[in-house]
């Protein structure tokens, strides 16, 4: 069966994040999330803040010089903030199963299919 990763938007607010009650609302939303699909969820994390980020770039290519910076790659007003993988037997399961994440109520959620690899590094199918 397809897997498809649920990527969570939302606007990053580290010094606002709402009252004790507003945060456990939303914890409890997501908990609910996860318990009404288990039977679809095969993993999801929550990402710290942009600012805990470094990104990575390799001048010239391979074997080049690696460059960190502080921060994320892109500056923009939506952040990334956490994401699930989804086995559904189609886009619109995938999709109907994306529009319950309580990130979306707030944020948007980009679903993409994930490609799968065979033991040669190929992409299956």
């Amino acid at each position: 069966m397809p897997k498809y990763i649920a990527l969570i938007y939302g606007e990053e607010r580290p010094d606002d994040e709402g009252t004790p009650e507003e945060q456990q609302q939303v914890m409890t939303d997501y908990i609910e999330f996860g318990r009404n699909a288990e039977a679809v969820l095969r993993g999801g994390e929550a990402l710290n803040y942009t600012s805990t980020a470094t990104t990575v770039h390799v001048e010239g290519g391979k074997g080049g010089k690696p460059v960190f910076t502080d921060g994320p790659f892109a500056e923009t007003k939506e952040a990334l903030g956490g994401f699930y993988i989804i086995e559904a037997g189609d886009l619109d399961e995938a999709l109907k199963w994306a529009q319950q994440i309580p990130g979306a109520w707030h944020g948007k959620v980009e679903v993409r299919p994930l490609i799968e690899f065979d033991e040669n590094g190929m992409p299956a199918g």
